[in-house]
């Protein structure tokens, strides 16, 4: 099956607390989402890469790619983000063709440090069962606050969510043809609203959402190893 990836980037920089968009921030030198594309690029010369941008960043980030020297023309197709992760997602499933059933995968632009296994290992449990989220274990305790207080949970039971997740397109396309719904806090949720059951895969420890100032010292520290 043809393989495509979603690339979300829409990320305003608020809790950075950056002028400029989150996935713009340089990480040892090179913008974080041309290190997120080219980790895609890497894994897979063949795959077809669909990156939802705001329409008002279209401009800055082709300016980057002139500045960079990169011509991501050939692999990468760029398409106007929505409203809402949700939407950015939709308008991009939108390229996707009805007519064969291909594998779709959703990640975020500001998650460079996917590993190539997390990625092969989730397109190929999709392929055998439809969806794959990669996940990785909690490490910390857990508590739950309530109204009484708060309540220790068992951590093993726990999971930490990643992208890429991945889907065979005709489900990923039933599922976004639901309303948006503000319960609605990645594909994952999308897909069970829509009545289909997820399977966890095997993520990667490093395979950090980049969202803070911590973040990025995490991600210039990743990058040396």
């Amino acid at each position: 099956m043809r393989k495509y990836v979603i690339i979300v980037a829409g990320g305003k920089g608020l809790r950075m607390g950056s002028e400029i968009p989150k996935q713009f921030i340089l990480v040892a030198g090179r913008p974080l989402l041309m290190r997120t594309l080219d980790t895609f690029l890497a894994y897979d010369p063949d795959l077809s890469i669909l990156l939802a941008l705001p329409r008002e960043q279209m401009e800055y980030w082709a300016s980057l790619c002139e500045k960079y020297a990169v011509d991501y023309a050939s692999r990468v197709t760029v398409v106007e983000g929505g409203a809402t992760r949700f939407h950015s997602v939709k308008n991009a499933l939108d390229r996707v063709p009805e007519k064969e059933e291909s594998l779709v995968a959703v990640h975020d632009g500001v998650r460079p440090f996917v590993s190539e296994k997390t990625i092969s290992t989730a397109f190929d449990e999709a392929a055998l069962s439809g969806c794959a989220i990669p996940v990785a274990d909690a490490v910390d305790s857990i508590r739950e606050v309530t109204e009484e207080g708060s309540i220790v949970r068992d951590r093993s039971k726990i999971k930490l969510v990643q992208t890429p997740q991945v889907f065979r397109s005709s489900l990923l396309k039933e599922a976004y043809r639901q309303d948006y719904c503000d319960a609605f806090t990645d594909d994952a949720s999308v897909v069970e609203a829509a009545g289909f059951k997820v399977v966890l895969t095997a993520g990667n420890r490093e395979n950090i959402k980049i969202t803070t100032p911590f973040d990025l010292k995490v991600a210039e520290a990743l990058v040396k190893l």
